[in-house]
């Protein structure tokens, strides 16, 4: 674990004019579920998560990664939640779901309900099958996507688990 004071984090725009259905979601569930932290909206996108962490001014491994798979068997959505600077490992991932494929852009959207580079952890149209690797847990606090590239809220990697419900697991390259 990182034991240090939360990141000064560049002030966040305003939330857009036109209201975005994904962000406002997560900004929803998060305060129904008790969180303390609101979605931020930043000034640039941050599709990847070496740009949310150029923006936060972070290290790529605090970015919470959300990546959607489709499990074979049933075509459920599975997500896995891992830090920005480790690869998932589909064997791994495999070996707790069952047999998984890529999922493209249309199934994300149509399971989700958010665009990639905008998936959060939380408020999902459909709930996916969900693991949290455990090498989050390396940081005090992480940022994840808020439902739009733009948005994203800090979360410790135990609050994430609460929120999600998710196991944690190994699922990621050596």
């Amino acid at each position: 674990m990182v034991d240090s004071a939360p990141p000064a984090v560049p002030a966040a725009a305003a939330a857009p004019d036109v209201a975005h259905e994904g962000f406002n979601r997560v900004t929803r569930a998060l305060a129904d579920l008790g969180h303390p932290h609101a979605p931020r909206w930043l000034e640039v996108p941050a599709r990847t998560c070496q740009e949310a962490a150029e923006a936060l001014g972070l290290a790529t491994g605090q970015i919470a990664k959300s990546v959607i798979f489709r499990r074979r068997a049933d075509e459920a959505a599975v997500l896995v939640i891992a830090s920005g600077d480790k690869r998932v490992d589909e064997h791994k991932v495999a070996a707790l779901v069952g047999p998984i494929g890529r999922a493209d852009a249309a199934f994300v959207k149509a399971r989700t309900g958010y665009a990639i580079g905008g998936v959060s952890p939380v408020a999902h149209a459909t709930a996916p099958v969900t693991l949290i690797d455990r090498e989050l847990f390396r940081f005090d606090e992480v940022w994840a996507a808020a439902g739009h590239p733009n948005g994203v809220f800090r979360v410790a990697p135990a609050d994430l688990e609460r929120l999600t419900g998710a196991p944690v697991a190994d699922v990621v390259q050596a």
